[in-house]
């Protein structure tokens, strides 16, 4: 055991696991105390004590199959066994017909059952491949020490068989089916263990998603594919942006709308310290703030939207100095005094099930600009951005854009926010194109990441 041992512990240390004396003679102690029958038991004794980390760890398994069950050095072909000669034979052929290379005959002894040599000329490829990687870009120098190991191998595959092909008369055909599946075995060995590129420490670690990066990926997902439990997750990331934006929107109208300087002020107030120090004073004004009108369609093709929409834009009445909430399907009904009056979630229940509105109609937007230019149009002015909230869908009705022309001539800006993919937009009854180019801005909004970055871009 303690020969075998250390075998396995040169072989390692070949393959770049620094293993100590101490760890040895640690690991042979506590083997006693393990049965080493149990392979389970005796990997885990043989693990904790040469493979210190998670770089080594990968390459502890590796080596540990390669030893213990590819090579079998406790179970190769006894004396006893009637191709013991012939593979001696083998053996022995090839060392002479390799004679003075020394790549040639770490690879025999490879095939032999003694991986050690054969380990060591891949560090050297590897170490070679790591230090000309982190100089210079340029790996012909690893490429040809690769190429080099490759064509031995398959130098010695050939000359296997060229010799069992020559032998067919002496040997059965059993037998040279045995031997060529056995060094085939140990040359694929080899050649797993050329190809195989190094992997990074880190590999094996377990990748834990953060929060932020949770909802960061949920906020990916179309507004239609989100779970009830989704929907709660999302409604405190809407909660969380309103109070950052409010916060930002009051330390902005501080700092920078202050007004004039007061100099009567400023003087007075400056009086009372013998004017050390002065205090600076400005005239008061209020901040200007933008009015906005959304128009947001609450049909059934955008309902999932529809309710972020009215969340997000609720949210921000006090970021403007006015908020006009508007629903349509085929007709206008306003929900200002409803979002004034509730609370958030309240309100949006009873924007989307009580107010006096066809839900279930099909969309007309040529019907809902004709309701606005009748009953509405006086709210428009150059300080109003109109925001309009609808995939343009209007079931072959004339889409009236001639009307969104007139509206966006008596406000600030038109943008239309559209939870449809930018690549059905002009198909079927959409009219999006028609709209387009009466707005100031089009925006695809049919995931949370996309109406939050809208939003943030509105109001900072």
């Amino acid at each position: 055991m303690r020969n075998l041992i250390l075998k396995f512990v040169s072989c390692c240390r070949a393959a770049d696991i620094r293993i100590s004396t101490a760890e040895v003679l640690d690991c042979l102690t506590q083997l006693e105390l393990v049965d080493v029958l149990e392979e389970e038991e005796f990997r885990a004794v043989l693990r904790g004590n040469f493979a210190k980390s998670r770089r080594e760890q990968s390459r502890f398994d590796r080596i540990y199959h390669l030893f213990f069950h590819e090579m079998r050095p406790d179970s190769s072909m006894s004396s006893l066994d009637p191709l013991s000669d012939t593979i001696e034979e083998v053996f022995d052929m090839l060392r002479d017909s390799t004679q003075g290379d020394m790549l040639s005959q770490s690879i025999i002894e490879f095939m032999e059952g003694k991986p050690l040599s054969f380990l060591s000329e891949i560090r050297k490829m590897q170490s070679e491949d790591r230090s000309t990687s982190q100089q210079v870009k340029f790996n012909l120098g690893p490429l040809e020490s690769r190429l080099q190991i490759l064509i031995q191998l398959n130098t010695i595959r050939s000359l296997v068989l060229q010799f069992l092909g020559d032998n067919q008369s002496q040997i059965d055909r059993n037998s040279i089916a045995g031997l060529a599946a056995h060094f085939n075995d140990h040359l694929d060995s080899a050649y797993s263990l050329l190809m195989r590129e190094p992997r990074p420490y880190y590999e094996d670690l377990k990748d834990v998603k953060s929060y932020e990066k949770h909802l960061k990926e949920l906020g990916e997902r179309p507004f239609s594919s989100l779970t009830q439990k989704e929907l709660e997750e999302m409604r405190e990331v809407v909660e969380q942006l309103v109070r950052k934006l409010k916060d930002i929107v009051s330390r902005r109208f501080a700092l920078n709308n202050r007004g004039i300087l007061d100099v009567k002020k400023t003087l007075r107030r400056a009086g009372r310290y013998q004017g050390v120090p002065v205090e600076i004073m400005f005239r008061k004004r209020s901040p200007r703030k933008t009015k906005i009108v959304t128009l947001c369609d609450v049909s059934s093709s955008v309902w999932s939207a529809a309710r972020f929409m009215l969340n997000i834009l609720y949210s921000l009445q006090e970021c403007f100095t006015k908020v006009n909430s508007f629903i349509f399907v085929s007709g206008v009904a306003e929900v200002t005094e409803i979002f004034e009056k509730y609370e958030i979630n309240r309100a949006i229940e009873k924007v989307l099930k009580e107010v006096d509105i066809e839900y279930y109609a099909p969309t007309d937007y040529g019907e809902t600009f004709r309701h606005f230019r009748r009953d509405y149009m006086d709210m428009l002015n150059k300080k109003t951005t109109l925001i309009v909230i609808g995939d343009a869908r209007t079931n072959y009705f004339h889409p009236e854009d001639e009307i969104l022309a007139e509206m966006r001539d008596k406000c600030r800006r038109v943008i239309w926010l559209n939870p449809d993919p930018e690549q059905e937009w002009n198909s079927g009854d959409s009219e999006m194109f028609a709209y387009k180019p009466y707005c100031n801005e089009v925006r695809p909004c049919r995931n949370l990441n996309q109406l939050l970055d809208f939003v943030e871009d509105l109001v900072l």
